[in-house]
């Protein structure tokens, strides 16, 4: 009788009621959540891990702003059926570096956690150009202005040294050329840069 007065007495009080199931939630949040704060596979990038180059990181924010990231993830679960069709499930070391991540979860087209170096920039740039003419059955929209739209680098240096903050290894050298290494290129040429680098991190491990 005691405990069903007990149980009763929180129930009836929403606002008790509520705030119990906010500690209760939390509670749980850190535990699950706290260890992987401290663990070295969650902290430390994966054995050949290299920064985004210059033009790379261009094309990472083009990649962004054009909305990419809302179609394809960038996240292998560790199931047979993904790895059978994308590669090795991902890591979190090598995300260690990514501010903001891009794992994702909505799969309108492929994930490309693993593109990097499976088609050519040749392939890279039809596709981008007109999808369907690599793809018949694809639905993604082409973006041709990036073949047109070059890169000025004024601010390339500082989003390299923005990211220096967050603990990627950018060297002075790397941030004090980030201007010149990518002025006069195209959007485009950024862009399929980036796709190049996707996941060849953990390539270069296994090599």
């Amino acid at each position: 009788m005691s405990k069903n007065w007990k149980h009763d007495f929180v129930e009836k009080r929403i606002g008790l009621f509520a705030i119990l199931t906010i500690v209760a939630i939390s509670i749980g949040g850190l535990v699950e959540i706290t260890p992987l704060l401290f663990q070295k596979q969650t902290n430390e990038p994966v054995i050949g891990l290299k920064p985004y180059t210059a033009l790379e990181m261009e094309g990472r924010d083009i990649y962004i702003r054009e909305g990419c990231n809302n179609c394809h993830s960038q996240m292998i679960r560790p199931f047979r059926a993904e790895s059978e069709r994308y590669g090795h499930y991902s890591l979190a070391g090598e995300h260690v570096w990514e501010r903001p991540f891009l794992w994702g979860s909505k799969r309108t087209g492929p994930d490309l956690a693993r593109v990097g170096g499976r088609y050519s920039d040749e392939w890279h740039y039809v596709h981008l150009m007109n999808p369907r003419d690599v793809v018949p059955e694809s639905n993604m929209p082409g973006f041709p202005w990036l073949a047109e739209a070059e890169l000025d680098g004024e601010l390339t240096a500082k989003k390299l040294a923005t990211f220096r903050t967050f603990g990627v290894p950018y060297t002075d050298e790397d941030i004090a050329g980030a201007k010149a290494a990518v002025q006069g290129k195209t959007e485009m040429e950024a862009l399929i840069a980036y796709l190049q680098a996707l996941g060849t991190g953990l390539q270069q491990q296994a090599n």
